[in-house]
């Protein structure tokens, strides 16, 4: 199963549990130049040119996170492709995968926008730009 929690929830979790691993799957330019999380992991899940996925992916995290016991989250620009991402994971074998939901930028407003009705900048979580 695959858990949700909005990004303040992400980040009690990163704080409370040193076990957890934060995985951002976007691409290498939204981690390095939109920012991402401290400690973040960048493994992409879809990556430029042509948003192919990144066929090496389970094989990146497990790297980075090698006890499928511990908490994964994943976080994308605004949810989607990290729910994906998980599915991936959990048919790897990990078992406590955490979606990330509105992702670091949140979802789109009026005005097309995104930034402005949520997402981890928009909650004030701690992010830098590489």
């Amino acid at each position: 199963m695959i858990e949700n929690l909005d990004p303040k929830q992400a980040w009690d979790l990163l704080q409370t549990d040193p076990n957890a691993v934060l995985i951002d799957v976007r691409t290498a330019i939204e981690h390095g130049f939109v920012g991402h999380p401290p400690k973040a992991i960048h493994v992409a899940w879809k990556e430029f040119p042509g948003m192919q996925l990144n066929a090496d992916f389970i094989a990146q995290v497990q790297q980075h996170a090698p006890d499928k016991a511990a908490p994964v989250l994943l976080l994308c620009r605004s949810g989607q492709r990290s729910v994906d991402a998980a599915k991936a994971l959990e048919a790897a074998g990990y078992q406590h995968l955490v979606n990330i939901l509105e992702g670091f930028e949140g979802p789109l407003d009026a005005n097309q926008h995104r930034g402005n009705l949520g997402g981890w900048r928009f909650h004030g979580l701690p992010w830098s730009q590489s």
